[in-house]
């Protein structure tokens, strides 16, 4: 605890990096996210929390991280949209600003450069610190001009808070249907807002939030990369692949993360189920190079 309050006590002190204590949206949503205690248990409440992480968790790193960030597979405008839509929703700024840090990460991995290492400043920075940083709360344009050729991808990114705003509509409307006409269910519009989305919103948060951090420090180390990045099981399973972080570092532009069947690597599985459907196509994997790099070191140890 000392060493979180003397990390925050200097970003306060830094006028130009400042954490935006009182009126970011971070801290806002934790708060909020108590009022589930308050609203009670229900079914219904428990499905839309599962719904709206594993949807908004899969926009992340499906959408932002491997399609947006890395391009790893193609799809067309319409599911670019939705991806980008549904991936915003989680309140985590647009794809664009999103993806220009992530791409700046991947280029200054672990080094002095790089916004949110914890091998170059700590676990707590890594992981939320950065994020409540006015310093980095502006799109890096330079680093992502493939993306602002498309107009409906500046709106979102300007107007974010517009697919928060959809979700907490929708969630309030349908508890509020469901009370109404069902009200054996004991659920309301106010209840599933609570477990919907501010306290889905949180975990999705932590759980993605820990490929910046966790995966940069606990773990093991497939091949060897000029980073600390890391392999994590537990977080591959909460973040559906993102945990295998040390095969992503060795080749970033897949859109399989997990290596091998055991690698369990949901993000990718699904995607081959919409590229089945004509959703997404040209799925980059691992090269035949990278297994056999693999191999080879497995055999060294």
């Amino acid at each position: 605890m000392q060493k979180i309050r003397s990390i925050l006590q200097h970003a306060l002190e830094d006028e130009d990096n400042r954490l935006l204590m009182a009126s970011s949206p971070i801290f806002i949503m934790h708060v909020l996210a108590l009022g589930a205690l308050f609203t009670g248990f229900s079914w219904v409440a428990l499905a839309a929390l599962a719904l709206t992480y594993v949807v908004r968790v899969f926009a992340l790193t499906a959408g932002f991280h491997r399609y947006f960030s890395h391009r790893a597979f193609k799809t067309g405008r319409i599911f670019q949209f939705v991806l980008a839509w549904v991936g915003t929703s989680s309140a985590q700024l647009g794809p664009m600003w999103w993806a220009a840090n992530h791409r700046h990460h991947h280029q200054h991995s672990d080094k002095e450069e790089d916004i949110h290492s914890p091998v170059v400043k700590d676990a707590f920075w890594a992981h939320i610190g950065w994020v409540l940083c006015r310093a980095y709360g502006s799109i890096q344009h330079d680093r992502v001009k493939d993306l602002t050729k498309f107009p409906e991808l500046r709106f979102i990114d300007r107007f974010h808070i517009l697919p928060v705003i959809t979700l907490i509509g929708l969630l309030y409307g349908l508890g509020a249907i469901l009370n109404a006409f069902y009200p054996s269910l004991g659920t309301s519009g106010i209840q599933l807002v609570m477990w919907g989305f501010f306290l889905s919103t949180v975990l999705v948060y932590h759980v993605t939030f820990c490929v910046n951090s966790v995966t940069h420090i606990v773990g093991s180390k497939r091949f060897v990369t000029d980073d600390e990045s890391r392999n994590s099981w537990w977080v591959a399973l909460l973040t559906f692949g993102e945990g295998w972080h040390n095969n992503h570092h060795r080749w970033p532009s897949s859109a399989r993360q997990g290596m091998y069947w055991w690698e369990l690597d949901l993000t990718y599985w699904s995607l081959r189920v919409l590229e089945k459907l004509g959703l997404v196509w040209d799925l980059r994997v691992y090269p035949e190079k990278i297994y056999e790099e693999a191999e080879a070191l497995r055999a060294k140890s």
